[in-house]
């Protein structure tokens, strides 16, 4: 489920809205501010929302609320570049990677020109139709110390501009931390923002180890962490590029194609980079019409 900011909304309307979001799915939040702030040598500038994958219970019925994803006049990511970035400490730790790091690199580095990529196209934008394209360009680590708390997207993005040099405008950063989630009611979230006047678009996602409200429960191979954190990031992507900078596809309730089926699978392998995921589906306007998806109500995933 999402939350979102309409920059020519006053303060007060932003702030209503991302509260009636946040109730229908059962979480507390608090409106995050716009911030401008300087990393390094790089001006940073946040969008003043987040969107978020709610942990397994607190998912709503979406699709029965409000049907369709509709347009909202802006561009979509024609093709994306995708660089991870690991950060905390405890990267450094073999014991705590584990497989983490290197399956996550084999799930990007093998996204391009996929199906589970495909079930995204039918979505378009000013600049064109969302394509499957992904040039993955490898992984940053940043064994600094991470955030101690659910951070603000601010300091996700400060993070972002730290650590990559020149970023790109069809850029998705995501961004892996080793804090547990504890008690936030969510597994992770995508926003968008500049750096040196370069629109990017990233993600955070805490550390899912031993987490059941994130665990998609998957029987594939890799660790139970890996797993988790497999599910959020196809979650995470497919929305980042239908709805990159808040003018892409959203229904009249506020949710993005990937919301409209959280937490629900076909019961097939999802093929990623010569490896089998448990990954959830994307919510497509043509197979809901058509009565389609493994739901038969418009998710699908190939």
């Amino acid at each position: 489920m999402h939350r979102r900011s309409d920059s020519s909304a006053p303060s007060s309307r932003r702030r209503q809205v991302a509260l009636a979001v946040a109730a229908a799915v059962g979480l507390t939040v608090a409106v995050l501010p716009s911030a401008g702030a300087a990393a390094g040598t790089a001006r940073i500038h946040a969008a003043d929302a987040r969107v978020v994958v709610p942990t397994r219970g607190a998912a709503g019925p979406a699709k029965a609320r409000q049907p369709l994803l509709l347009y909202h006049g802006g561009e979509i990511l024609t093709s994306s570049v995708v660089h991870p970035i690991f950060w905390g400490s405890s990267w450094s730790s073999p014991t705590f990677t584990g497989d983490k790091m290197s399956g996550l690199d084999t799930l990007y580095g093998g996204l391009s020109g996929t199906s589970y990529a495909g079930t995204n196209t039918e979505y378009y934008g000013t600049n064109g139709q969302v394509g499957t394209t992904v040039t993955y360009t490898g992984d940053s680590v940043d064994t600094s110390a991470g955030p101690s708390h659910a951070p603000k997207v601010s300091d996700v993005l400060a993070e972002v501009a730290r650590t990559v040099g020149n970023p790109v405008a069809n850029g998705y950063y995501p961004v892996y931390v080793d804090l547990p989630r504890g008690h936030a009611g969510y597994c992770a979230w995508h926003s968008y923002g500049t750096i040196n006047n370069v629109p990017v678009q990233f993600g955070f996602f805490f550390n899912l180890d031993g987490d059941p409200g994130c665990d998609p429960e998957s029987t594939y191979s890799g660790s139970q962490g890996l797993k988790a954190l497999a599910n959020v990031s196809g979650h995470e992507y497919s929305e980042t590029i239908t709805d990159p900078r808040n003018g892409g596809w959203w229904d009249s309730s506020g949710a993005e194609n990937a919301d409209k089926c959280a937490w629900t699978f076909s019961g097939s392998p999802v093929r990623i980079g010569r490896t089998d995921w448990k990954i959830q589906g994307n919510f497509s306007n043509a197979a809901y019409n058509a009565h389609s998806g493994y739901d038969g109500a418009g998710c699908i995933d190939r």
